[in-house]
């Protein structure tokens, strides 16, 4: 009983872990929607110096941060499964700068 109360909690937390499909930067290789995501930031903000931060899967449409420039500043963008995006902007407060 009482290796079954401490192997509790890890069960618990493993469970929580698999709500949906997120990928930090330590990924191996973009998926075709982070690779669309960068691409399209890279147009908008006429900066080819971009790195994925991060991404998080959805049937409907995969969210993907991309950080820009030497800072990387983030932006945020949608990426669909036929390869096209939307929502591209930054998420910077410009208004305090």
């Amino acid at each position: 009983m009482k290796n079954f109360l401490l192997a509790l909690p890890a069960a618990v937390l493993l469970t929580a872990c698999d709500e949906g499909s997120t990928t930090s930067a330590t990924s191996a290789a973009p998926t075709a929607a982070e690779q669309a995501c960068l691409r399209d930031v890279t147009a908008t903000t006429n900066n080819p110096d971009v790195a994925l931060l991060g991404s998080e899967f959805s049937e409907a449409g995969t969210f993907v941060r991309v950080g820009v420039g030497p800072d990387r500043a983030p932006w945020q963008c949608i990426a669909y499964s036929d390869g096209t995006t939307d929502g591209i902007m930054s998420l910077t407060n410009e208004g305090t700068l």
